[in-house]
């Protein structure tokens, strides 16, 4: 007798095992179309000459377009287990599923950030839309059609991966027109790909010199003095870039992680990547992905050094939540 109820447990264990399964692979399933909807949505925005904000809240109107469906779709693929676990009234069990259309909502948000987090691991166009900062000055552009041409060549080989040849293209393009800008800071992004850090940061200080409020050299410059290992450098680099926009969450996300994952300030990295995780949400940001890693990886460090009291404090501080 014993050993059927064991077996009886079995079967339905396996059962249950077997239905959780089938759940978890439609809903992933669904979690990927729902995604690729967004990312050809995503595909389609125009970043040329479009700040990062507008940018920013186009990529989250993309996902907002999906966001309604997943939590539909989700809540309805855990039917069965609800109705396992429903109250029977006159002989019926009773289910309510509930929808939250809130945006603001934690409900609302919580599908709206699995879609987000998936977006920024699976669409390549989420992480180039965003990281797009083409917003021109009077000497951003090109007036002379040779230049532009040749600019164009060099964008459309940096996009193959092929560096060396953009390099060429650019240094042809400022040859012909030396007030280009936005040829200088290709130019240094290309040459940052390929390690050649010392030129990365001539042309991005080319480009300041020709467009003294250009965001996108100074932003650059940091990330190059990273790579240097130069992080007192970086430092001034963001602050100085924070001169210009203290709302720019880059800043605060570029801080917190030199001084948290280089210079292992943990308290001062964390208080940085919290401004920059308000900011991005701020903004609608996909990049809130990034900092809410990296806050994750402070909290595992803190954890360590038994200092989680310090990191609820810091985050209390910024007004956020863990849970």
């Amino acid at each position: 007798m014993k050993k059927n109820l064991f077996l009886f447990s079995l079967i339905c264990f396996s059962f249950y095992a077997k239905s959780q399964e089938k759940i978890k692979s439609d809903s992933t399933k669904l979690l990927k179309e729902l995604a690729e909807n967004a990312c050809e949505c995503v595909d389609s925005i125009e970043t040329y000459n479009t700040s990062k904000d507008v940018i920013a809240a186009g990529i989250s109107a993309c996902i907002n377009k999906q966001a309604g469906t997943f939590q539909m779709g989700a809540k309805l693929m855990n039917i069965e287990s609800a109705k396992e676990k429903a109250v029977a009234k006159d002989g019926k069990k009773q289910i309510n599923i509930s929808f939250e259309s809130n945006e603001n909502s934690p409900e609302y948000k919580k599908y709206y950030y699995v879609l987000e987090r998936y977006l920024m691991n699976n669409c390549n166009s989420v992480k180039t839309k965003i990281a797009s900062n083409e917003k021109q000055s009077s000497k951003s552009i090109s007036n002379n059609a040779e230049a532009k041409d040749y600019f164009n060549k060099g964008q459309d080989e940096a996009q193959k991966e092929n560096y060396q040849k953009a390099i060429d293209y650019f240094n042809k393009t400022v040859k012909i027109d030396p007030e280009f800008a936005f040829a200088w800071d290709n130019l240094g992004i290309n040459y940052r790909k390929l390690n050649q850090y010392d030129k990365a940061l001539e042309s991005y200080k080319k480009s300041l010199e020709i467009d003294p409020n250009g965001t996108m050299p100074l932003q650059n410059i940091a990330v190059v003095y990273i790579y240097k290992k130069e992080y007192q450098n970086a430092i001034k680099a963001y602050e100085k870039l924070a001169e210009k926009d203290k709302t720019n969450p880059e800043i605060y996300y570029g801080l917190g992680n030199v001084y948290a994952m280089y210079l292992k300030d943990y308290e001062k990295g964390l208080d940085n990547l919290c401004k920059a995780y308000n900011l991005y949400i701020e903004q609608k940001s996909p990049y809130r992905t990034d900092a809410e890693k990296l806050i994750n990886a402070v909290y595992a460090e803190m954890k360590k050094q038994g200092k989680e009291a310090k990191f609820n404090e810091i985050l209390a501080a910024n007004k956020i939540n863990r849970n």
